[in-house]
């Protein structure tokens, strides 16, 4: 399309196209989505509801003709319409025209009309790249051609699934049939016997801009078919039946899709329906005396029926979950089994599913989950009372809290020793007997009962002095193992207890904290010192970060990452802080997590200074130290508060920020370094003197 490299053209592909509307929409005025289906109309939504004016141009005459018939399709229009949308419908676009700035500024149509347009958002459907398969000489038409055993048609010895795989001339776009030809190709290639993948019956249930819709099978009708429907405009429902020989093989349902996965069944099944043919339309309710409410339609479902279409979840792994895993919540039930974890249109369902199974109401994650079994009391309310109370000590909060243990327990006591010290430092005392052992040890424990050590190297970087002196304690203390590790550090594996107040005397570098719930490391590459690609001095940085912070104690363990060019060779799209350089200055990312689930780190704004990079971390830091619940990463921390909680209280409120940095460096002067301010660090040196045991 003429003028589709115009600056303000975009397509709908991923979280940067995302970011990118919304900093359009803070600038501009008129956007323009090309394409009506569900893509297009989220955005057009989303970018109406930050104050654009939106145009949705779609080239056929009803909205989502793929998933909803012309009169659905009609009723979700006026819908959209009613709340602001613009429509161009049976509209062809000719060119985008742009500006002498180069930005686009209209959409042309062919009959030669204009709308203006600041910004154009391509969501016009997708189709499979199939381009290395051609390349490969494999028949594609739709998708790359395949058997019933899902191997492709040229080459037997290549397997296609999904999206891009066209089976008996269809390919199709949802991920149910995904999941059924795996099982199929899965079998296949363990020679597990040959199953035969003959094709999916598909439903499409969907939220779209908060209306409920659905539909299956062949919803349009046509020759030698009939139609039950019932429209009521004004009250936003429709619903049409297509039946065919005695049996339904269609539904289009609007605003009222509770019986959706009903007729789902009733059209997978094949069934006869003549003797519930006058009351189909009315729903599973109305049939015979099996209930609709409460938890009896989850009960009377088959655990091979299908509760979660988006994800291809059915009753029976569902109810499996919950009694194995011993789940309480719709949000454990997301995480294990992914139902209701897309759209969100089955929720309800998925709650009945935990009423009857679970054997109570656990419809939805606890707001105020109690710490542990001392209180009711959740994290949060712990730490609002803390500060409200200006309690400082473990006695002032089991008094004022009405603990039901006088002293706390394990769970507990660690969690509120934070609360106390990260809510009045310097006035409420840490107390070392409640630290894990590892922190009131100030070293990693391992399996056979010796300790790890584990010295600070500022950004990864060490000299030959500090290598000498590591050198030599392990020959002197006979250490067995030593280890670099993921953080640029040498690691001391096998110290013995009573050997850790000499081994860390002779190093002589200050605590790696590799125990603690603090900062642990500032992974770096070299930088623009040494790397002709670097374009910042990342070294220097990451070491100006960890000097600034190491002293830090915070909810769960930190992690920076320093890399001086967008090559990124320091990893630090999946740390707790990412700063990259580029040639304006630094980009800086937060809430990334490179343990047992990896979580990409979310951009978070530009900096053209080190002495920026130090405040907005250091108020980003502070702010997790405060609101943070123990043993919360940051990843966890940002995904409950959200991340335009953070941004507000950072990038939108500079006093406030400047505050917050303010407030961790004095938090953190002083901090004693446990390995040589013994008294300071309030570390019992008696924990390493060796027993001595007498026959």
């Amino acid at each position: 399309m003429p003028g589709k490299d115009l600056a303000g053209v975009i397509a709908y592909r991923d979280i940067a196209d995302t970011q990118t509307m919304i900093d359009t929409a803070t600038k501009y005025k008129h956007a323009v989505v090309i394409g009506g289906g569900l893509l297009g109309l989220e955005a057009a939504n989303g970018l109406m509801l930050r104050g654009m004016q939106v145009t949705v141009v779609h080239a056929v005459d009803t909205l989502m003709e793929r998933q909803l018939d012309d009169i659905a399709g009609q009723m979700l229009q006026q819908s959209l319409a009613q709340r602001g949308l613009h429509f161009e419908m049976g509209a062809h676009t000719a060119a985008l025209l742009g500006n002498e700035a180069g930005r686009v500024r209209a959409v042309q149509f062919k009959d030669g009309r204009e709308i203006p347009a600041d910004l154009v958002v391509m969501a016009a459907g997708i189709r499979p790249n199939t381009a290395l398969a051609e390349r490969a000489g494999l028949l594609c038409n739709r998708g790359i051609t395949v058997t019933d055993t899902l191997q492709t048609v040229t080459d037997p010895r290549i397997y296609a699934v999904g999206e891009c795989a066209a089976h008996r001339g269809i390919a199709y776009g949802l991920v149910a049939p995904l999941f059924e030809q795996g099982k199929v190709c899965a079998t296949h290639l363990a020679e597990f016997g040959i199953g035969r993948y003959t094709g999916s019956q598909t439903s499409t249930k969907l939220k779209v801009t908060g209306i409920d819709l659905f539909s299956a099978g062949n919803f349009s009708g046509g020759a030698g078919t009939e139609q039950i429907v019932m429209s009521d405009p004004q009250a936003g429902v429709y619903k049409k039946l297509v039946i065919q020989n005695d049996q339904l093989v269609g539904a289009c349902l609007y605003g009222d899709t509770v019986d959706g996965s009903w007729y789902f069944k009733l059209l997978r099944e094949g069934r006869k329906i003549a003797d519930i043919r006058t009351k189909l339309l009315h729903g599973e309710s109305n049939i015979g005396d099996v209930g609709h409410q409460g938890h009896n339609k989850a009960a009377a479902m088959a655990d091979s029926d299908e509760v979660c279409g988006c994800n291809g979840v059915t009753k029976g792994s569902i109810c499996k979950a919950i009694k194995d895993k011993g789940l309480f919540t719709l949000e454990e039930v997301r995480k294990h089994t992914k139902a209701s974890a897309s759209c969100g249109s089955c929720t309800g369902l998925v709650e009945q599913l935990l009423m009857f199974t679970a054997g109570g109401d656990y419809s939805a994650t606890p707001k105020k989950k109690a710490m542990c079994g001392c209180t009711e009391l959740s994290h949060q309310d712990v730490r609002d009372a803390i500060f409200a109370e200006h309690l400082t000590s473990l006695d002032a909060v089991f008094t004022t809290l009405n603990w039901h243990t006088p002293n706390g327990c394990a769970s507990c006591r660690p969690a509120l020793n934070y609360y106390l010290i990260s809510s009045w430092p310097k006035e409420a005392k840490d107390d070392p007997q409640s630290r894990y052992i590892n922190e009131r040890s100030h070293a990693n424990i391992q399996k056979d009962g010796t300790y790890s050590v584990i010295p600070r190297m500022w950004g990864g970087e060490t000299t030959a002095d500090e290598l000498r002196r590591i050198a030599d304690a392990v020959d002197k203390y006979k250490i067995p193992t030593v280890k670099v590790t993921g953080g640029q550090r040498i690691d001391l594996l096998g110290v013995k207890k009573e050997d850790l107040v000499n081994v860390w005397k002779d190093i002589g570098m200050p605590s790696g904290h590799a125990y603690a719930k603090a900062l642990r490391t500032v992974k770096t590459c070299v930088g623009s010192e040494w790397c002709r690609m670097g374009t910042q001095d990342s070294t220097q940085m990451g070491k100006d970060l960890e000097r600034a912070m190491w002293r830090m104690y915070a909810p769960h363990k930190v992690k920076f990452a320093v890399s001086g060019c967008p090559r990124n060779c320091a990893e630090a799209g999946i740390k707790d802080v990412g700063i990259i350089g580029v040639d304006s200055g630094w980009e800086m990312y937060v809430a990334g997590n490179g343990g047992i689930k990896t979580e990409v780190a979310h951009f978070f704004t530009k900096l053209k200074t080190a002495e920026e990079v130090l405040e907005y971390t250091g108020a980003f830091m502070q702010l997790y130290r405060k609101e943070g619940w123990y043993l919360e990463r940051t990843v966890h921390y940002v995904g409950r508060v959200g991340l335009d909680h953070v941004k507000k209280r950072i990038l939108d409120d500079a006093a406030g920020r400047k505050t917050l940095w303010a407030e961790l460096q004095a938090a953190l002067d002083g901090e004693p370094d446990p390995w040589f301010e013994h008294d300071k660090a309030a570390v019992d040196t008696r924990q390493f003197v060796p027993i001595k045991v007498i026959a």
